[in-house]
């Protein structure tokens, strides 16, 4: 059933970096790019007003919607009572079980959100420890965040976040959202992209905890060679021999490795 809708005129509070996307074509074009079916599982994350919720409700199977303020949870309970599908959750997503959550069929979900700049990186890494149980992840961040998110090796915002998303996902990005279209209006535009979670894992897991230790030591001190950033978590004949059987100078910098070179390093 359709929900009875209707934006009200509240307050944005500051503290949970509320910015409320109020372009109708813009919030259509997400669901659009979202390729949802009556098949899906969708967590929302920050439902607000339902702005995007609305649509969720009418283009997915199940809508868990998950919202840590409590007055636009009340809300949302009142705006979606008709609509069997949509559940309101009140609830921080830093801190939600997603796995106890979902019923049987309801895995792997589909989870969308647009994501307060303060907290992206937390709810990103939350996100990827249940990788198992999600699909993709539909994310409208900040436009800077989303450059280093999706940064190639050579580039100015290529860095350790770069890396950490390409090893769990294959990302993708979709377009360009105007500051004009959220109310208030943030400093900054946004982007939407998709984050498509990869379904095997790059490297066992006793090599992962490694790899991100070396990867955030690479980039630590980003005008040092790979050589001595790394020095003293891999051996210095290591990381020559390395060089040259990939064809690196001796001072190769982390900004010129891409994630496969990262996992040839330590499978070395």
């Amino acid at each position: 059933m359709t929900p009875a809708f209707a934006l009200m005129p509240k307050q944005a509070k500051k503290s949970l970096g509320q910015n409320f996307l109020t372009d109708t074509h813009i919030q259509r074009k997400i669901i659009s790019a979202s390729s949802l079916t009556k098949q899906d599982t969708v967590i929302e994350i920050g439902s607000g007003h339902g702005e995007i919720t609305r649509y969720l409700a009418n283009s997915a199977g199940a809508v868990y919607a998950v919202e840590v303020d409590g007055d636009l949870c009340e809300e949302l309970a009142v705006t979606f009572e008709n609509c069997p599908n949509v559940r309101v959750l009140r609830q921080d997503i830093l801190k939600l079980d997603i796995p106890s959550l979902l019923r049987e069929g309801e895995r792997p979900v589909t989870v969308i959100g647009n994501i307060p700049y303060y907290i992206t990186t937390p709810i990103i890494q939350r996100l990827f420890l249940y990788a198992p149980f999600i699909k993709k992840v539909c994310l409208t961040v900040q436009k800077e965040l989303a450059a280093r998110m999706l940064a190639k090796p050579g580039t100015k915002e290529y860095g350790s976040l770069s890396i950490f998303v390409r090893y769990h996902t294959e990302p993708e990005t979709f377009f360009i959202i105007k500051r004009s279209c959220f109310s208030p209006a943030p400093k900054v535009d946004s982007a939407f992209l998709i984050l498509h979670m990869r379904r095997m894992p790059l490297l066992a897991s006793e090599k992962e905890k490694y790899f991100f230790r070396v990867v955030r030591a690479a980039f630590s001190q980003r005008r040092k060679t790979l050589k001595n950033s790394v020095k003293g978590i891999i051996p210095q004949d290591t990381v020559e021999s390395f060089c040259r059987r990939y064809g690196f100078a001796l001072t190769v910098r982390a900004e010129e490795l891409s994630l496969e070179d990262f996992i040839n390093l330590i499978n070395l």
